[in-house]
């Protein structure tokens, strides 16, 4: 099964969920908002892709919380995400133990291929 997860309101959610529908490719929509992710949750994808790929460093949280000015270690990084995970890059697709971050059509089309079927 394939999860997306992300934030209702981002348009870039909005995006891949209707590219998803469009293909009839069924998957459940996880809103960290209303259903944040659990620390192991984070530690696990953190495992899978890295926080650099994880955390939107371009984002307003991100300014918002000015962390650019902070010499933060991984683990308070993590904290943060934690505390603000609309900080983290959209849309995340997870397959099983597979997992994109980002939305690229041909990337996604390809994600889908290999681990959805």
């Amino acid at each position: 099964m394939l999860h997306l997860v992300g934030i209702k309101n981002c348009n870039k959610i909005r995006d891949t969920k209707a590219w998803l529908d469009e293909r009839e490719i069924p998957y459940t929509f996880v809103d960290v908002k209303k259903d944040p992710l659990t620390k192991d949750e984070l530690l696990e994808l953190k495992a899978k892709v890295g926080l650099d790929t994880l955390i939107n460093r371009r984002g307003m949280m991100w300014r918002k919380l000015k962390l650019a000015d902070q010499d933060l270690s991984d683990e308070e990084l993590l904290e943060k995400l934690r505390e603000h995970q609309n900080m983290m890059k959209r849309p995340l697709l997870i397959a099983g133990d597979a997992v994109m971050v980002g939305y690229d059509e041909e990337a996604m089309q390809s994600f889908i291929d290999e681990y959805i079927g």
